[in-house]
């Protein structure tokens, strides 16, 4: 085929693919909904300032060596997060998928067929005609395969939706992280409180037995009752039974841990203990305002939005009728060396036009149903907004209300730790019964697990400030 010739045949095809270039998207333009953002976070003591807790490192924040390796193996080894890995990678995938369909298909085939008459064969024989001679036919084409024309937008806007579910992916993947380090930061808090309970109850159960010792030989001597000794022995059977129990929620965390780490159930190494884990000087929340663009799942949700909000342009394409074009260039002869000459050259150019003509309302239906899901991701983005103000402002009241209620524990225990001592005192100096002492020591005791239990609500309050402020997937 003359090159001038092909040239002509698929003019309309150029005229037609700069048409679906420039023609228009069908479906509502995206543009972010207004969102009421509070001047500062309900619970915030001083001014808010620009500054936040969340713009910080997680290992900047959780500074236990211990912790801090935790951490690493679990970015490293979850499950969780190399399941959310995997998704952001099908999401690409699927965007690159969609795009192609935006672009022309091309495929090439070349064939060589051969034959020969037989010389004895029954078969009209035309003057000139030699029957038994070999023949060979050869053939190559480039074909243009079903290239959609997108003068509607019906593609692009497939296409932009598939872009927000991409981005949507990798903010879910930031999300898990997020999640990731709180949890692991919690779990190992939590086994540290654990363990200073575990100290308590062991330390407890041997003053205990120092005691029901005074009282067994205070008894022996005619200077204590029966009683006397069957309620010390009942503070050494309390404190034991503890141990057991304080024992098995450690194991049970450490095993928790493990499948953090995307590891079999095994020991967990402390690093620091309770009453050392540091935390930061100051935690500052930042402004409200920012939290839509730090905080994942918000991003996330404004993708699902963005990209329900593509996919109502699909719906609306399907009004229009849509163009197709499909066809093939190439050669054929008899003669391999003659194949791409001008005279044996084919082409085939096939526009094809599909409109919708009748559909029993399942278009309409379609365009309806793509407008409910966005009007639903609009509510789940609304929702995800005010679940997280509501989360920053939980973690900055509990973390105020239990300073205090740790510095207010202090003094209770100090006051216990006193009274615990005097009471024992009176009693070895026969000026007081037994029970003023025991009662005192099961103060004591119970006071010195709350402030273990406060402690960690503190550090636990920090944790989820972190994870509230969308920090950690850094």
């Amino acid at each position: 085929m003359p090159l001038r010739s092909f040239c002509r045949a698929p003019a309309a095809l150029v005229f037609l693919a700069a048409a679906g270039l420039t023609g228009c998207a069908m479906g509502p333009n995206y543009r972010r909904p207004a969102v009421a953002a509070p001047d500062s976070f309900r619970g915030t003591l001083s001014p808010p300032e620009s500054a936040s807790l969340a713009d910080l490192k997680w290992w900047e924040i959780f500074t236990d060596p211990s912790l801090r390796e935790l951490i690493r193996t679990a970015l490293a080894q979850n499950y969780d997060l190399r399941n959310a890995v995997a998704r952001v990678e099908a999401a690409r995938s699927n965007l690159g998928f969609v795009r192609a369909n935006q672009y022309p298909n091309l495929s090439a085939n070349a064939n060589i067929t051969a034959n020969r008459v037989s010389r004895n064969g029954s078969m009209y024989l035309s003057p000139g005609f030699v029957p038994h001679q070999d023949r060979g036919f050869g053939g190559a084409t480039l074909n243009l395969l079903s290239f959609e024309v997108d003068i509607w937008g019906r593609l692009r806007r497939a296409t932009e939706a598939a872009r927000a579910n991409l981005l949507s992916a990798e903010e879910n993947r930031k999300a898990v992280m997020t999640t990731l380090v709180s949890d692991v930061a919690t779990a190992y808090f939590q086994l540290c409180e654990l363990d200073a309970e575990l100290e308590i109850s062991r330390r407890t159960l041997a003053t205990r037995r120092e005691s029901l010792n005074l009282v067994n030989l205070r008894q022996s001597h005619g200077l204590a009752t029966l009683l006397d000794l069957r309620q010390a022995e009942e503070l050494v059977h309390t404190a034991a039974e503890a141990i057991p129990a304080t024992e098995q929620r450690i194991a049970q965390t450490e095993n928790q841990i493990s499948l953090l780490l995307g590891k079999n159930p095994g020991e967990v190494t402390r690093g620091r203990i309770l009453t050392e884990q540091m935390l930061p000087p100051g935690v500052p929340p930042g402004l409200p305002s920012a939290l839509l663009e730090r905080r994942p799942d918000i991003r996330a949700a404004e993708q699902n939005l963005i990209a329900a909000n593509a996919r109502i342009g699909v719906a609306r394409a399907a009004y229009f009728p849509q163009i197709s074009l499909t066809g093939f260039l190439g050669g054929q002869s008899t003669q391999l060396s003659d194949l791409f000459g001008p005279p044996n050259s084919v082409w085939n150019f096939t526009p094809q036009l599909t409109a919708p003509i009748f559909t029993a309302g399942r278009i309409r239906s379609n365009v309806k149903l793509a407008e409910a899901l966005r009007a639903s991701a609009l509510a789940e983005y609304d929702k995800v907004i005010q679940t997280a103000f509501a989360e920053v402002s939980n973690a900055l009241i509990a973390r105020q209300k239990l300073r205090e209620s740790r510095e207010r524990q202090e003094l209770l225990l100090a006051a216990l730790e006193d009274r615990t001592r005097l009471a024992y005192l009176r009693y070895r100096g026969g000026v007081d019964t037994l029970l003023n002492a025991l009662d005192a020591d099961r103060s004591r005791f119970q006071a010195q697990l709350t402030l273990a239990q406060i402690r960690l609500g503190e550090l636990l309050s920090v944790v989820q400030l972190y994870k509230a402020l969308g920090g950690g997937w850094q």
